[in-house]
C-alpha cells in the first residue's frame, strides 16, 4: 500500500444489542502507518468496534474494510493481516515468555529464524530481555501487556488492534508500551487504539471522541483543542466539590469540572470571569490558591461536547 492510503475504512457501521445501540453509524478512516485512537469511557462503543473490525463480530448495518478486504465478505483472510490485543489478552501463565511468543509465532506460521530475529528485537523494546525464561503468571500486570503486545506483534501485521492495552498499567510500563507503538509506524503499521485515559489521546495522530456509540469529534488533538468553544480556567483549591456546586450554572460558565486538586472552566469571557470568581469564592469563604487561564486539553473538550450534547441536539459528526 503507498503511504496514503486509507488502511481501514468504516462507513455506517452499527451494532445493537438488547436494550442498547453500542455503535451507531461510525464513519472514519485510517491512514497507513498511523495511530489512531478511539476515546471515550465505558460503554462508549470502543471494544464493540474493535471486535467489528477484529471479524469476531458482525455488524448490523454500515460497511468496514481492513487492510483492503471487506469485513462482510473476506473477514477470515482479512485476520491475517490483523493483530487484536483484546483487554483480556490470551497469555498462558504456565508458560514462560518465550513459550510464550513461540506459540503465537506457530499459530500465524513464523519460521523459526525469523521469530528469532523479530523476538529479540521486540522484547529488547519492551526491557523484557532478561526475563525471557520467567513464567507469564510470574510478571507484572505491566509486563504481562507488553509481552501481550510483543506476541501480537511476532508476525508484523499490517493493522494492529488495540483494545485499551495500557488500562491499569503503571506510568512507567504506560511510557514504554507507546514507545513500541512509535517504532512500528516506520514498518508501515498501522494502530487503531482505544483507551479511557483522555490524556493518551495526546500521543495519537488523530483521534475519536465516542459517546454512547456515536462519534463527537474527529480531528488531529492540536485541531480538537483548538475547537473549544471558549477558554479554559484551572482553580487550584482545597475542596473542589463545594467549590464545583458553587460554581455550577454560574452564567459566563458552560463547564465545571474536578481535574486533579482543582476545578477545570469553560468560559466565555476569562478577562472578565477571573475577578467575577474571586469575588464569589471569597464570598463563601472557599480557599482557593490560584485562577489562571490555561490551555485546553482534549478532555476539557470532551466534557464540553457531552454536556452539550445532553443538554440538546448536536449534529458534531466526525470527518476523516
Amino acid at each position: 500500500m503507498s503511504g496514503g492510503e486509507n488502511t481501514i475504512e468504516l462507513t455506517g457501521l452499527t451494532k445493537s444489542f438488547p436494550g442498547v445501540r453500542a455503535v451507531d453509524r461510525l464513519s472514519f478512516a485510517v491512514r497507513r502507518g498511523e495511530i489512531f485512537g478511539l476515546v471515550g469511557p465505558d460503554g462508549a462503543g470502543k471494544t464493540t468496534t474493535m471486535r467489528m473490525l477484529a471479524g469476531v463480530l458482525p455488524p448490523d448495518e454500515g460497511n468496514a474494510t481492513v487492510a483492503g478486504y471487506d469485513l462482510r465478505r473476506d473477514a477470515e483472510r482479512a485476520k491475517h493481516h490483523i493483530s487484536y490485543m483484546p483487554q483480556r489478552f490470551g497469555l498462558y501463565e504456565e508458560l514462560t515468555v518465550d513459550e510464550n511468543i513461540r506459540f503465537y509465532a506457530d499459530l500465524f506460521g513464523v519460521p523459526r529464524r525469523e521469530r528469532e530475529e523479530r523476538s529479540v528485537e521486540l522484547l529488547q523494546a519492551a526491557g523484557m530481555a532478561e526475563f525471557r525464561s520467567r513464567l507469564a503468571g510470574k510478571l507484572s500486570g505491566g509486563m504481562k501487556q507488553k509481552l501481550g503486545l510483543v506476541c501480537a506483534l511476532i508476525h508484523t501485521p499490517e493493522v494492529l488492534l488495540l483494545d485499551e492495552p495500557t488500562n491499569g498499567v503503571d506510568p512507567v510500563s504506560r511510557r514504554d508500551f507507546w514507545r513500541i507503538l512509535y517504532t512500528l509506524l516506520d514498518q508501515g503499521v498501522t494502530i487503531l487504539t482505544t483507551t479511557a485515559y483522555l490524556d493518551e489521546a495526546e500521543r495519537c495522530h488523530r483521534v475519536a471522541l465516542l459517546h454512547e456509540g456515536r462519534m463527537l469529534f474527529c480531528d488531529t488533538p492540536a485541531n480538537l483543542k483548538g475547537s473549544l468553544p471558549g477558554a479554559v480556567l484551572s482553580i487550584v483549591c482545597a475542596e473542589p466539590r463545594p467549590l464545583r456546586d458553587l460554581l455550577a450554572g454560574m452564567e459566563g460558565i458552560s463547564t465545571v469540572m474536578i481535574v486533579g486538586d482543582g476545578l477545570h472552566l469553560v468560559v466565555s469571557d476569562p478577562q472578565r470571569m477571573i475577578p467575577e470568581l474571586r469575588t464569589r469564592i471569597a464570598a463563601a469563604g472557599i480557599s482557593c490558591d490560584a485562577i489562571e487561564q490555561v490551555p485546553p486539553s482534549i478532555e476539557d473538550l470532551f466534557v464540553e461536547a457531552v454536556q452539550r450534547e445532553q443538554a440538546g441536539p448536536a449534529n458534531q459528526g466526525g470527518g476523516r
